[in-house]
């Protein structure tokens, strides 16, 4: 098995969410098809063609949108004008429930990467009956513990890296959550502090989660390099936005609440995440998940996990929406 042939949107628009910003969503397969969400990752990054592969065509009717602040969507983060106040997890959610109306659509699956899948559990908690399935990968849940590991924890494994990435911080902001502290110089009135800031955040990124050549060509753009370091930091270094008492996981305490929304989490063996137990944790706290696990993959799972991927949808495909 391996992903759908390529294909493009049918429609596309720019949908005015509110506090000026504009978001840029998009549909392709088959008009009268079940509806599926995807949230890509990050947050910060964008929603690729490839994303439309793991979806059948004639059976989906398949939505893609670049989050606040991302991609084709207006303002983009990587103005540095850009409000980054009117940027959370909540008014995400509100996004997406405004396009669901836009679209005329009552529910759908939601498909979820790395950020997108914290995204998607946290929509699926919140917004009871509008979500029919879930399926993620990479599995992330926005708790301060993961933010924690993956920005001071994996300096264990990965030292010199680490060192490089505490050495862009004021030495009496190398303690304390790290991404707010390089949040603080990538929202500097000086650009050369943006600049080096954005490059040593995403050099970190890559040394911790080895990501694909063509991902990792990207960082090499400085306009997406300072938009996306600004957007992550933004969201770890405030608690992903979702509350007190996240330090352990907002969304890990309320998995009980996706009790009756079939689930299916696809994660590679070596994703530096699993060192905290999350998505174990996940699975068995949610009442019909299943838990797939691939082995000798990372973050990006890989063509392992495409199969799986794809066959999860395939198979929710022929359930009721």
């Amino acid at each position: 098995m391996s992903r759908y042939p390529e294909i493009e949107p049918y429609d596309h628009g720019m949908l005015d969410v509110g506090d000026g910003n504009r978001v840029y969503w998009e549909t392709s397969g088959n008009p009268d098809g079940k509806p599926a969400l995807v949230l890509h990752g990050g947050p910060g990054s964008s929603a690729g063609p490839n994303l439309r592969r793991y979806f059948d065509p004639a059976a989906y009717r398949i939505v893609l949108l670049d989050q606040r602040g991302a991609g084709r969507s207006v303002p983009r983060a990587s103005d540095h004008t850009t409000d980054m106040s009117v940027n959370t997890t909540a008014h995400l959610m509100a996004d997406l429930e405004r396009l669901r109306v836009h679209l005329g659509v009552e529910r759908w699956l939601v498909w979820g990467v790395s950020f997108g899948s914290a995204l998607g559990l946290r929509y699926a908690q919140t917004h009871p009956g509008v979500v029919s399935e879930l399926v993620l990968t990479g599995v992330a849940t926005g708790s301060n513990a993961e933010v924690a590991l993956l920005t001071r924890g994996l300096g264990r494994i990965f030292p010199e890296a680490h060192e490089r990435f505490l050495a862009e911080l004021p030495a009496d902001r190398r303690d304390g959550n790290l991404a707010a502290a390089y949040n603080g110089l990538l929202e500097s009135p000086d650009p050369e502090v943006r600049e080096r800031a954005a490059r040593a955040w995403t050099d970190w990124e890559t040394a911790m989660i080895p990501a694909p050549p063509r991902s990792v060509a990207r960082f090499e753009d400085p306009e997406f390099r300072y938009g996306f370091a600004r957007t992550v930091t933004h969201y770890w270094g405030n608690d992903h936005f979702l509350g007190e008492g996240n330090d352990d996981g907002t969304v890990l305490r309320d998995a009980h609440l996706l009790e009756g929304v079939p689930g299916t989490l696809v994660q590679g063996s070596l994703d530096p995440g699993n060192l905290l137990g999350t998505v174990w944790r996940l699975h068995h706290a949610w009442p019909g998940s299943e838990l797939v696990i691939v082995d000798e993959a990372g973050h990006d799972a890989g063509a392992v996990g495409d199969d799986a991927l794809v066959a999860a949808t395939d198979r929710y495909a022929r359930a009721r929406h």
